[in-house]
């Protein structure tokens, strides 16, 4: 599909430094032989747009009969994205979704009111080594929509627009950009893209909308001059036209962010709430495990086991 952005790329010295409002260096977690690197929420942003969690998982490399067990574990308040540039995950939910994600695939979990899921390594991928690298997001849903019924699509790499041209190809995951539109269902204006790019590609930032981020994956790019490189997050200023240029070894970057939100949210493990009584709801709900009853209940076909309510 060609590229039809309608603005004509700025040269990435036309812009300042100070168009990056923030700058973010995740910090890293071990979870025992598997890395997890936290963009957001950081201490100076707690959001881009709806984006209200952003991880990048892995790269890890796993021998014969590992894999990564996640076990059934529940959310309020937001959708979830998994978006994997190596390896698979078998998600299962409470909806009764069941669904081996891989490469370039996408999965879009609605927690809504509640929901409990759990994301494995698949049983084919554990016969031999095996490999897990992808961002794993959270988006806050807007307070109309807090409480809707949950929901979980799968749609697959050749449902994503492609946008290409000369260095560019970007695979559209969620929302509207550069004049295409990915196929699920958002509740409130957002864009999020995987990019790949080019020795010294220029890639202009959508400028629809408020609020819009970026995330170095490999490689790196340059604002005004000034180099970023892999595993760090720019928030830009709203209303700026941006334009970044990648290095002399390209880059892989995920673009993000959306409708600016009308005020913070509440988070508290795994739930995310515009009110402190939602999510001592939510708790409650959880800790009394009366599944099938209430908000939640434990994922079709993972039911054995599931990650307590921490204390």
């Amino acid at each position: 599909m060609s590229w039809n952005p309608g603005i004509e790329p700025g040269c990435p010295d036309q812009v300042g430094v100070d168009a990056i409002e923030t700058l973010i260096i995740p910090r890293a977690r071990d979870l025992g032989g598997f890395e997890v690197r936290r963009a957001l929420p950081a201490p100076k942003r707690q959001m881009v747009g709806p984006f209200i969690f952003f991880d990048q998982a892995g790269p890890a490399e796993l021998l014969t009969g590992q894999g990564i067990d996640v076990r059934p574990h529940p959310h309020i308040g937001l959708g979830t994205v998994t978006y994997l540039y190596r390896g698979d995950f078998h998600h299962r939910d409470s909806t009764g979704a069941d669904q081996i994600i891989r490469p370039g695939e996408l999965n879009w979990m609605v927690a809504g009111r509640g929901v409990s899921h759990s994301e494995r390594t698949s049983a084919a991928a554990r016969t031999g080594p095996n490999s897990l690298f992808g961002i794993q997001t959270w988006l806050a849903l807007p307070e109309s929509h807090e409480d809707v019924t949950p929901s979980f699509e799968h749609h697959a790499k050749n449902a994503l627009p492609m946008i290409e041209d000369n260095g560019i190809s970007a695979r559209l995951i969620l929302g509207s950009a550069y004049g295409e539109q990915a196929p699920a269902r958002m509740l409130s204006q957002t864009f999020y893209a995987d990019v790949e790019l080019a020795p010294a590609a220029r890639l202009p930032m959508p400028d629809e909308h408020e609020d819009r981020a970026i995330y170095i994956v490999d490689g790196s790019i340059s604002v005004a001059g000034q180099e970023f490189a892999a595993m760090q997050m720019m928030v830009f200023r709203p209303g700026d036209r941006i334009t970044v240029a990648s290095g002399e070894k390209g880059a892989r970057i995920m673009i993000l962010g959306g409708a600016t939100f009308s005020g913070p949210r509440y988070i508290w493990w795994n739930f995310v709430a515009s009110s402190k009584e939602r999510i001592e709801e939510a708790k409650a709900e959880w800790r009394a495990g009366k599944w099938g009853e209430g908000r939640f209940d434990l994922p079709i076909g993972d039911r054995g086991e599931f990650i307590p309510l921490p204390d």
